[in-house]
């Protein structure tokens, strides 16, 4: 098959970002001169047009990837925006080294099809990024609220770090507009899924730790959980527990009690992930995902309730 023109530039420097660009969504590129049949390792035309072609049955990929970093400027055609320039807007922390935020959103699928094998996934971040985001918020419960106890300081926290809670935090930022995913995944919908956006989550933590430092990350976090830990606290205050709170609304209603039950696991034995599903009278009410399986428990009784309250 013949090879298709995608990106037309009189810019060097435009050509190797497109280049580097498509290479990062696993679409293979290369300079050609004005005959596209004619590949040369660097090729400009007559009129000193740099042209990026891709392999025939990639182009319409490629003319996506392509179109989504463009950004009108005026009487010119276009240029290519920063790529992660919206996101460290978003979360108000500008990185030094811009490698650290891709390696930490390169999920692996995006490794496994990197045949070079020079593209690192973000699984060793994650890891890190979770043990940042213990401590920091640990510091945080600890200097805020001095007159709580372990076990409210401890529910606090779980509800702050827990899966669902990061899914959502990430969401809030589009993290997954970011996301470096291979095809497959890309096409089930990776950008959307919980699990992964989680993940992405606390490897950003790490990618800003490495990069800043702890006060960085610690400041990071700080203005991402406020809210969050503020209303965690409440929670404490109050005691909080959804299964103690659905076990007594299902007996109010002459239902039997709930069974709980795990649907799924995945993740390597260091980052297991449980998906719980909470039964009642063989019906399934809701189901959550979470680190632990109690954490999961809580999080699909929570949505157990909110089923049983829904009107009809």
């Amino acid at each position: 098959m013949a090879p298709v023109v995608v990106f037309t530039t009189t810019s060097d420097i435009e050509a190797s970002v497109v280049i580097a660009l498509l290479d990062s969504r696993g679409i293979d590129s290369f300079r050609v001169s004005g005959n596209p049949h004619a590949i040369w390792p660097m090729a400009v035309t007559a009129l000193g047009d740099i042209k990026v072609a891709v392999a025939e049955e990639m182009a319409d990929d490629a003319l996506r990837v392509i179109d989504s970093h463009r950004e009108d400027v005026g009487t010119r055609v276009v240029r290519l925006r920063d790529e992660f320039e919206e996101l460290q807007h978003r979360i108000g922390y500008e990185f030094k080294d811009r490698g650290l935020l891709e390696h930490a959103l390169t999920h692996r699928s995006r490794a496994a099809e990197d045949v070079s094998g020079g593209v690192r996934d973000n699984e060793s971040l994650e890891f890190l990024g979770d043990a940042v985001l213990g401590l920091v918020t640990a510091d945080i419960l600890f200097r805020r609220y001095p007159q709580y106890d372990e076990g409210q300081k401890s529910k606090i926290k779980a509800s702050v770090v827990s899966a669902q809670a990061l899914a959502r935090r990430a969401e809030q930022i589009r993290l997954g507009d970011h996301l470096l995913l291979g095809r497959g995944e890309e096409k089930t919908g990776g950008r959307f899924k919980q699990a992964l956006l989680a993940d992405g989550y606390e490897a950003l933590i790490a990618a800003v730790y490495l990069d800043g430092g702890l006060p960085a990350a610690a400041a990071f976090l700080e203005r991402e959980l406020s809210d969050a830990i503020t209303e965690g606290a409440g929670q404490a205050v109050v005691g909080e527990d959804y299964k103690s709170a659905l076990q007594e609304r299902l007996q109010a209603l002459g239902r039997p009690l709930p069974e709980y039950r795990v649907a799924a696991q995945s993740g390597p034995d260091h980052r297991k992930m449980f998906t719980i599903e909470v039964v009642v009278g063989g019906e399934v009410l809701s189901s959550a995902t979470g680190k632990a399986k109690k954490e999961a428990e809580q999080e699909a009784a929570r949505g157990a309730l909110v089923h049983i309250d829904r009107p009809r």
